[in-house]
């Protein structure tokens, strides 16, 4: 049902274990405690996880009248495959995408005529070699998308200091939280719309609201991110010790 998770260290590519601990299990609902570890014990990520039964589950239900606002553009999905549909084109040109393999994974579709904001972002996705969207992968999902600082180097350069108008730039998240809405079906789902916000970017620190969609406009999952935006270096640079506690930093 939820996940919540703060990113204590930068993680690496390569091993990683994760511990669970069981803090309360229920009838109804169960909360675990998460732990990925790395670099001989390092603890990088924490987070909790509650689960319940959501097949299942029953209680009130009320209408609330929610949309998007501003309303996205209409698409007819089954036109997009063939990049055909009149409003929506394939993303083929995401920055720095060899430093973001994880969105190398996606077809991903944006407007033609761009953007409804600079600090928007809509698309509609699927993955490259087919696989469905599940619920499983909805984490991975509320994670990946086009930047937005990036659609202000492109659109409004004026607006970004000099020294980040070009290079690469790094967008670490502190702290995520999702919520599924919705469980996908078991064979999964090819289309998922997916609109990512920033009401603030801030001294270097941005929040993200991520609204998934599924291809008839139900609501699948919310999520809340808070990122940084620095140099790519941070990311790219050996670790250093901090003298005296033995703890590494960026």
């Amino acid at each position: 049902m939820t996940v919540y998770l703060t990113f204590i260290h930068r993680t690496s590519t390569g091993p990683a274990t994760f511990t669970v601990k069981d803090v309360k299990l229920g009838r109804q609902i169960s909360t675990i405690h998460v732990s990925l570890i790395q670099d001989s014990g390092r603890e990088e990520v924490v987070g909790y996880v509650t689960h319940i039964n959501m097949t299942t589950e029953i209680g009130i239900n009320l209408p609330t009248n929610w949309s998007l606002l501003p309303p996205p553009y209409p698409a007819k999905v089954p036109l997009l495959t063939a990049n055909h549909d009149e409003r929506w084109r394939i993303y083929s040109e995401m920055p720095f995408l060899s430093f973001r393999k994880a969105s190398a994974k996606l077809d991903i579709f944006i407007p033609r005529t761009g953007q409804l904001d600079f600090s928007m972002v809509d698309e509609w996705i699927r993955f490259k070699n087919g696989e469905k969207f599940t619920t499983d992968s909805l984490g991975y999902v509320a994670d990946a998308f086009p930047q937005i600082v990036e659609s202000f180097r492109e659109h409004a350069p004026d607006s970004i200091p000099w020294q980040h108008r070009k290079g690469h730039l790094w967008y670490p998240t502190v702290l995520l939280n999702l919520e599924i809405k919705k469980v996908l079906p078991p064979a999964g789902v090819e289309w998922l719309f997916v609109r990512v916000r920033a009401k603030q970017i801030k001294n270097g620190r941005m929040d993200l609201e991520v609204v998934i969609m599924d291809e008839v406009g139900g609501l699948v999952a919310l999520s809340q991110h808070v990122c940084l935006v620095v140099g790519a270096d941070r990311n790219l640079a050996k670790r250093s010790k901090v003298a005296g506690d033995g703890e590494t930093k960026l």
